[in-house]
């Protein structure tokens, strides 16, 4: 029997290495779409089973290039997604127009699933082009191919995030730390391998016409989730409640002077509401997707150590 065809966008971030592993080991044929072979092409080698796995270079998005990726595949996995825009990197761009060309090169090739990874909270957000933007974008997927998937998660973490990890830097070198907000926005972090986890039974599942938000297995306020990175570092920090206005002047600055913003007026925008399900759709829970979310806590015990002083000799030794 032919082994079904998977063509991933987003293939070198957490989610997209994550799954390639995944899916590679159920002899799924993965063809993993990367702006740089050079840089990021080890990496994602590295993640599934020899000769399971073709890399493709695409730098600029020349939707006619795309056509050609198209043939002969079955499944389309956009992972795409940006937190700051750049030049022609607009949310606009990445998370409207793109997944709008897929969807229609999905319909124009006959695939049997487009899964779109798209984001919690973001219908009722309305003061933030990045949740405008996956909004639209969810928008024209369904509009445009009715084999539709789209995932819906909340923060997703791992010891490749870009969140967890980064809060860990601030919370071992800060004395004091901002909160927004006084830090009661709600979220239900997701381990990555739970999302990696849904996106494969949706496969197997051969699910279609579906949207899924994704969440772990508590709900976590900004606040408890600074606390219990403290408390798995075994340090105490300041949590000062910073006024909007001054934090809209460091956001401001922020983005003037960093390639990478530590933080954007958008991002200020997007934490005045909670990240929780809508209501408006059945979760990964709803539908018994995952055979055993895991815990926020237990998870980053596993990789918080790298920041503490001792390193991995600081490590809890099982008995």
């Amino acid at each position: 029997m032919k082994p079904k065809e998977i063509i991933i966008f987003g293939s070198s971030g957490q989610v997209g290495s994550n799954l390639i592993r995944r899916l590679t080991k159920n002899n799924y044929k993965v063809t993993a779409v990367t702006r740089n072979i050079h840089t990021k092409g080890y990496n994602i080698k590295k993640s599934g089973n020899a000769g399971w796995i073709d890399l493709v270079e695409f730098k600029t998005f020349e939707y006619d290039k795309l056509r050609e990726l198209f043939k002969n595949k079955d499944i389309c996995i956009n992972l795409i997604g940006i937190l700051n825009e750049r030049r022609k990197s607009s949310f606009n761009n990445i998370h409207c127009l793109l997944p709008k060309k897929l969807a229609e090169l999905c319909k124009e090739y006959k695939l049997k699933q487009f899964i779109h990874l798209s984001a919690l909270g973001v219908d009722d957000v309305k003061d933030s082009k990045y949740a405008l933007s996956k909004a639209n974008g969810e928008y024209e997927i369904k509009k445009t191919f009715e084999n539709y998937i789209i995932l819906k998660p909340s923060i997703i973490f791992s010891r490749d995030d870009k969140f967890t990890t980064m809060l860990l830097s601030f919370i071992k070198y800060l004395p004091i730390f901002p909160i927004y907000y006084q830090g009661k926005t709600e979220f239900y972090p997701i381990h990555v391998t739970d999302v990696c986890e849904i996106i494969e039974k949706v496969v197997i599942k051969e699910i279609k016409k579906e949207t899924i938000e994704c969440i772990g297995p508590e709900k976590i306020s900004f606040k408890e989730i600074l606390l219990r990175l403290q408390n798995s570092l075994k340090i105490k920090r300041l949590l000062i409640p910073m006024p909007i206005s001054i934090a809209k002047m460091f956001a401001t600055m922020f983005e003037i002077l960093m390639k990478n913003p530590l933080l954007t007026r958008d991002q200020l925008n997007l934490l005045k509401e909670n990240n929780v399900p809508s209501g408006k759709y059945k979760t990964n829970v709803d539908l018994k997707i995952n055979s055993n979310l895991k815990y926020f806590d237990n998870e980053i015990a596993k990789y918080s150590y790298m920041w503490k002083d001792g390193g991995e000799f600081s490590r809890e030794k099982k008995i």
